[in-house]
């Protein structure tokens, strides 16, 4: 296996920093990208380089803010100034909201929009003319069961921009596999720990809007981190998650699947995705654009 470039966005914590861990674990050179490098996050770039000292994993962090274009921009020029090519990007950039819907400012879901949707548009411009210049690549999605799941209330901004974040997957996937770029989105199910979403959740910035619910919902809202966690099986940590993605990248091109679930709480996500992708699949057939869906496309 020839080991294949990579960008992690939104390195610095949970998924992002345990798959940029494993793919450069598994002899992959991988670029963690995150913001603030010489900032908060320099804790986090010197715990990869020793990282790479111990064990010899090529694994650097990268100023990379996702929210800035030209940020992005010189971080992909960058990877390609010093290793001649871009093989890999993983969406992974995030961040999750709690609270009453009706409590957040337009501002702030046009925010959540930006951090988990526009990003990955951001990443994309910078990347794909490396990719379809080569005829090679692969674009892995870090999505939400909470797309097609059972999801619970109180954090639709999130959940609506990772729904978001899927269709556009799916588009893109279609877009670019004529270019030889495959797509995977990985689902994660609601992990209670090994991540800080719920930690570092945002919250509303309507207070007095939010104290509303409080009656009716308080004592719910409350409760809605533990009451994910009680469905949790024990056994499962967010490792799985990283190891999910190394494994579709050391998976060969063409053979990948185009979607898989990491859900242990069996949120049904599963089951509404693999409607929708044969459905999906289905129409392409009757429209005549078989030739756009790849080869695992309804699994």
């Amino acid at each position: 296996m020839t080991p294949s470039i990579i960008i992690v966005t939104g390195a610095s914590s949970g998924f992002g920093n345990l798959t940029a861990r494993a793919l450069a674990t598994a002899g992959h050179t991988v670029y963690a990208g995150m913001r603030e490098t010489t900032g908060r996050n320099t804790a986090r770039v010197t715990e990869l380089a020793r990282l790479a000292a111990d064990t010899g994993a090529d694994i650097r962090g990268i100023e990379m803010d996702v929210q800035d274009q030209d940020s992005v921009d010189v971080a992909v020029a960058q990877i390609a100034a010093e290793q001649g090519r871009l093989d890999v990007v993983v969406h992974n950039a995030g961040h999750m909201v709690l609270g009453p819907a009706e409590a957040f400012t337009p501002e702030q879901l046009a925010q959540l929009y930006d951090i988990n949707v526009l990003s990955t548009q951001r990443v994309n411009r910078a990347a794909l003319p490396l990719m379809r210049r080569a005829g090679s690549g692969l674009l892995v999605w870090v999505a939400s069961s909470s797309t097609r799941g059972g999801h619970p209330p109180f954090l639709a901004p999130y959940f609506a921009a990772k729904a978001g974040m899927d269709a556009l997957a799916e588009s893109y996937a279609a877009e670019t596999i004529r270019y030889g770029i495959d797509t995977v989105i990985v689902v994660p199910g609601a992990y209670p720990s090994g991540t800080n979403h719920f930690a570092h959740a945002g919250l509303p910035a309507d207070t007095a809007r939010a104290a509303e619910y409080d009656t009716a919902y308080g004592e719910l809202r409350a409760q809605m981190a533990d009451r994910l966690a009680g469905l949790f099986p024990a056994g499962h940590t967010t490792d799985e998650v990283a190891e999910a993605i190394v494994a579709a990248v050391d998976t060969p091109a063409g053979r990948r699947p185009f979607r898989i679930h990491i859900d242990p709480s069996r949120d049904g996500s599963d089951v509404v995705s693999t409607v929708a992708d044969r459905i999906r699949a289905e129409f392409y057939h009757r429209i005549g654009i078989a030739d756009l869906l790849p080869e695992h496309a309804s699994r």
